[in-house]
């Protein structure tokens, strides 16, 4: 006779049919298709090579997050998506994502105060799982850029491991690193010092969706910078970070 208490049922699917149904088992039947679909997408992306797509046609989704705190292997979360489409230098002002997010813990003063997203606001918002794929049906199988990736990335691939069980695939370009192999000497690289520096308007500053816009206008003014060093294609655009 078949175990099929939870840890049983769970080994048993997984002998059946694999990790997906085996976790799914363990959700509810709306989180498990979500779930499935936020799989799915990681898996597609790593089947493409984008290294020959030329800049002046790539296309991209500028992001940005909005957090509790620093750190998501410590408690904080996520609290807003914010995102744009860009096609190769062009921002699509019409292509725009954005979504509150419920963190299930409380949202400090200070980080209300910086961001005005309240605890009120949040208690309504849809669960992780479901802004995710939200976020992720808008990004597709596009190109991720954000400004200093390396929080933004941390915080996606907390919230894809705890809700999916993956990590994020899609390649992501850091508006910070090309403004450093742009300009290096430059005495700051924080967005507020770029956005003056290159002339584009500050808006709203810690709102996910107008940060990821100022940083799509930030990107649309380093394409003119790029294209004008002969660099064609995103492997070109890599390579050359690479070596910075």
């Amino acid at each position: 006779m078949k175990d099929m208490r939870p840890a049983g049922r769970f080994l048993h699917l997984y002998k059946m049919g694999g990790l997906t149904p085996a976790i799914a088992s363990m959700f509810d039947a709306q989180n498990a298709q979500q779930m499935a679909f936020i799989r799915s997408i990681m898996k597609e992306q790593r089947k493409n090579s984008l290294y020959d797509i030329p800049l002046d046609s790539v296309e991209l989704v500028v992001f940005d997050l909005e957090t509790t705190g620093f750190s998501p292997y410590n408690g904080d979360e996520i609290i807003s998506f914010g995102a744009v489409e860009v096609h190769g230098g062009d921002l699509k002002e019409d292509r725009q994502f954005y979504s509150l997010v419920n963190p299930k813990r409380n949202i400090p003063p200070e980080i209300e105060k910086l961001t005005g997203i309240t605890n009120r606001m949040a208690e309504d918002a849809p669960e992780l799982i479901h802004a995710l794929r939200g976020f992720l049906e808008f990004v597709q199988n596009k190109i991720l850029v954000a400004h200093g990736t390396g929080h933004d990335k941390h915080f996606l691939n907390s919230a894809l491991w705890k809700t999916s069980r993956v990590q994020l695939s899609h390649r992501i370009l850091d508006t910070m690193m090309i403004a450093k192999w742009l300009k290096p000497n430059l005495k700051s690289y924080d967005l507020d010092y770029l956005l003056e520096l290159y002339g584009i308007k500050i808006t709203q500053r810690h709102h996910a969706l107008e940060d990821a816009v100022m940083t799509a206008r930030l990107w649309s003014k380093f394409m003119i910078e790029i294209q004008s060093r002969d660099i064609a294609t995103l492997g070109d655009l890599y390579s050359h970070l690479s070596h910075h």
